[in-house]
Formats: structure tokens, sequence, C-alpha cells
């Protein structure tokens, strides 16, 4: 069951994991079935693939490995399905008499549900759909004396990073400059609120001060200024590049760095495609770290440093599979997926050397209806109508509205594959095509020969179910149907999380 959360305040919370037992040890019959974990976990890893649906993982087994291959998520041993619903702006919790669903959730609102184990409304993070305050998950955990990192490709003021160290009544209130219309949500019951509140106090200014997380890498450098960087460096973070002036992060400065706390980001906006990168090489982009990179350093530094043998919570996410995806770019979203499976498989080896860490892979919902279509057929977007709706042999199979004709493709909205002969139009509809390891070495991608045809149903999130692999004592708990909510207390019981 979900898992309810009472606070007195932002700063000193107290916090109740309802039905938490124990302190994460489990039957060694459990542990061998969840992957060979010897029963204590020390260290949680929870990778989030924004925007990762079901067929983004088989799309990408598919172009990279084959029909017959796996990605390293999915030779993990417990697979199931996560529920990604949010909920109205003053909706009550599941099974309230005010509860109010809203069946398609944003990244912010499903960051909160894991991170802190309430349903919240879309933009929200850290609170719930009232506008209370909730503790995260990784705030328990460094109060409890664990270590603690956070890792993105996107700005690490955005909605998932943020869902784990800041507390907002609107995502977009990220800093460095902003206005208390930005910050403030007035629809929220009794949210008229001061500007000294956390909820309306910029998340970069509240990553940068509360020291939620020992390891911070991403990006997002713009947001962060002068007095930014003076707080960080006073609690003993080293900063790579400088808040200060402007001065990126590079992979050299990572691979250097030694330190206990560190704060490093690698641009000043979102970080760079690996599908760019791997096309400029001499591009100044190109000396990004990349995510399986920035987990293997972030995992060194959490594991070298660990507080005495406490363990560690870190969170990765691959947050570009997302915004590649809004972008019905098919062939970006596809490099994403590679550099995010990467990731896991560094977490994954880790994991199986340690003895002691639960891996979680999963994600915060799926984006834009991600589909594998048939070699050689279209899509309803392309279509000059939708398929026919007569079933001759037996009428009562017809409903409304029947379409006798249809199912044809209007040469307007379909000038050829997107990534091939119809590139060039701005209003193709068509797939995108990819070569596969079971095609002929002459086949290339954007051609009719090559097996893998890929399509978009829109440009935004859908309300779909998401996958969740596990690896490691506990990892049983994610079998079958489970809610985004239930991630919050299997990770707080996996560390002892009980207040």
């Amino acid at each position: 069951m979900s898992t309810r959360i009472r606070t007195r305040s932002a700063a000193a919370a107290v916090v109740l994991l309802a039905g938490a037992v124990g302190t994460g040890v489990v039957s060694s019959t459990s542990a061998t079935a969840a992957g060979g974990n010897n029963g204590r976990i020390k260290n949680v890893i929870y990778l989030l693939g924004d925007g990762m649906g079901r067929t983004h993982v088989t799309a990408a087994r598919e172009r990279f490995y084959g029909a017959a291959g796996h990605l390293a998520m999915e030779t993990m041993p417990v697979v199931g399905q996560v529920s990604t619903y949010a909920v109205e702006k003053n909706s009550g919790q599941p099974g309230a008499a005010d509860f109010a669903p809203n069946y398609v959730t944003d990244s912010a609102s499903a960051a909160t549900a894991w991170a802190s184990g309430v349903k919240t409304y879309n933009a929200a993070l850290g609170i719930d759909a009232k506008g209370k305050v909730v503790p995260t998950v990784m705030e328990m955990a460094k109060q409890a004396g664990y270590r603690t990192g956070n890792v993105s490709t996107a700005e690490i003021t955005d909605a998932t990073p943020a869902g784990q160290m800041s507390h907002a009544l609107a995502r977009g209130c990220q800093g460095p400059s902003y206005s208390e219309a930005a910050c403030q949500d007035t629809k929220i019951t009794g949210s008229l609120l001061p500007t000294s509140d956390v909820r309306v106090t910029p998340i970069a200014d509240q990553i940068a001060r509360n020291g939620t997380a020992d390891v911070i890498l991403g990006g997002g450098l713009a947001r962060f200024d002068d007095a930014d960087e003076k707080a960080l460096r006073a609690q003993g973070y080293t900063v790579l590049g400088s808040p200060a002036s402007q001065k990126v992060a590079t992979r050299g400065d990572l691979t250097a760095t030694r330190g206990g706390k560190v704060f490093g980001l690698f641009n000043t906006g979102n970080l760079t495609i690996e599908k760019y990168k791997r096309e400029h090489p001499d591009s100044p982009q190109a000396a990004e770290p990349s995510l399986p990179e920035m987990t293997s350093k972030a995992i060194d530094l959490l594991a070298g440093n660990n507080g005495g043998g406490k363990g560690f919570y870190l969170q990765i996410e691959g947050a570009l599979i997302d915004k590649r995806s809004h972008a019905n770019d098919a062939a970006q979203t596809l490099e994403e997926m590679k550099a995010f499976d990467d990731a896991v498989k560094v977490a994954l080896d880790f994991a199986k050397r340690d003895g002691h860490t639960l891996v979680i892979v999963t994600a915060d919902h799926e984006c834009a209806g991600f589909n594998i279509i048939e070699k050689g057929t279209f899509t309803n977007a392309e279509a000059a109508a939708p398929p026919v709706n007569v079933d001759s042999g037996n009428t009562a199979n017809n409903s409304t509205p029947t379409r006798p004709g249809g199912n044809v493709k209007d040469a307007n909205r379909s000038t050829g594959i997107v990534n091939g002969a119809g590139a060039a139009d701005p209003r193709n509809f068509a797939p995108a095509t990819f070569r596969t390891l079971d095609d002929p070495a002459a086949v290339r991608d954007g051609s009719a020969e090559a097996s893998l045809w890929l399509t978009y149903l829109s440009g935004n999130h859908t309300g779909a179910d998401v996958p969740v692999f596990a690896y490691g004592a506990g990892a049983e708990a994610m079998a079958g149907s489970i809610d985004n909510t239930d991630l919050f207390t299997i990770v707080g019981r996996s560390l002892g999380l009980a207040g």
C-alpha cells in the first residue's frame, strides 16, 4: 500500500513509513531469487529512464542487440510494471473522499510519488496536492547518515532530480531569476505564501544550500550564480567549473576529482545528446561526460566515502529519452536509451561485486506513444482516413461511426521515411526506419528494407504503465503490478528509514 507521511516543517520532518519492517533484511531464499544478493542492503541505486515505456526498451534492444539480444536492464531477475497517475490540485490521496485522479502524470508529480510517497498534481515537487511539504527519501537517507547522490542528463533543477532535493509549488521555479507569479500557485488552498517559504524558494537556491545530495552531476549551470557557488563551497563541496563565471565542467574535471562532496555541471542547459557528440567528436560538447561515466564516478565517490560503512542512495536519470521523444526523433531517442542502459550495466556490475546493493530501473511515465509498426505499413497519422469499420461477414461487429472505406495514405502527410526520403518535409508523419543486427550488411537506416519501423502517437506523455526491473534483496517487492508511490516504501524499507 502507499505510504503516508507527516511533517512538522520543511526543515525538520518527522517521517512515518507505514508498514516498514526490519532494516532491509530478507530471507536467503528471497535474496537468491532476486539475483544473488546476500540479504543485507547498504546501498540503493535508483535509475530512471525519463519517458521510457515498454516499447522504448523493446526498440532499443532490437536496434542494438537484435531480436534475440537483451539490454542490461532486461537481464535483471525481477520485472514488474508501475502505474503512474497523478491527482488534481487540492485532491486528497487515494481512498479519500476528495480523491481526484489525473491519469497522465508529468515528471514532477511522478518524482514526488517515488521520492515522497504521495500523489500530487502535475508540476508540483515535494508537496502533496494541497501544498503541504513532504520530505523526500533522499533527505531522509541523508539525515540517517547515508551518502547521497543525484545525477541527470537534464538540468539538475529539472523535475526528476529536483524531486529529491527541493519542494516547489511549480517546477518552473528553478532560478536564478524568478517571479512570485512563476513560483506561487494561488489555486492551492491556503497557498498565499510568504516568499521565504521553501515552496516559493527557487529550486537552484534550495539545492545549493540544503546539502541533500553529496554528489550532484548533470546540466543546468545557468540556473546557479555566484551566491550559489559560495554556499556550496561553504558546505565543503568541490565545485567543478564555476557557477560564478558560468564555466562549465568537463569530463577531465570529473575524472580528476577526488572530493567527498562534488558539484559538477557540464552544460549551461541540458547535456548534449549522444548522437551529436558521436557525430561531432571535436566539438566542445564532446567534452561532456556520458551518463555511464557520471554513474561510474558517482558510485566511486559514494562507495569510497561511505561514512564508515553506512552506505549510499544514488538516483540516476536518463532525461533525454523523454525530451527527444517529445520531439518525435527516434534516432536520438534510441541512442539515449543505449546510454541509459549502459549506465544500468555500470550499476548492476557494481551491485554484483558489492553484494549489498539494490538496483531499481524504471520510468516516471511513457512519452509520446512510441511504437513499433509492421515493416512496410503506415500509421493513422499518415492516412487520409482511419481504417475501415465494416465487417461484412458479421454486421453485429460494426460500430459507430461506420467507415466502409479509408486506410489509404495521404500524400501530403506521408512523403517518405522521416530519416530517409521524407527527411526534408516538416509536415511528414511517416515512420523512421532502422537497421538491426538481424539485417543484411547492406541495409541502411532510413531505407524501406530496414527491419525496425518506429513511430509516435503524439508529442506528449501518455498514461501507460511503465516497466520496472530490479536486482538485489527486496527486489521481489517489485514483481507484478505496483504504484509509483510504492517505490518510496520499497526504498525506505531497504535503507531502514523508519521514523
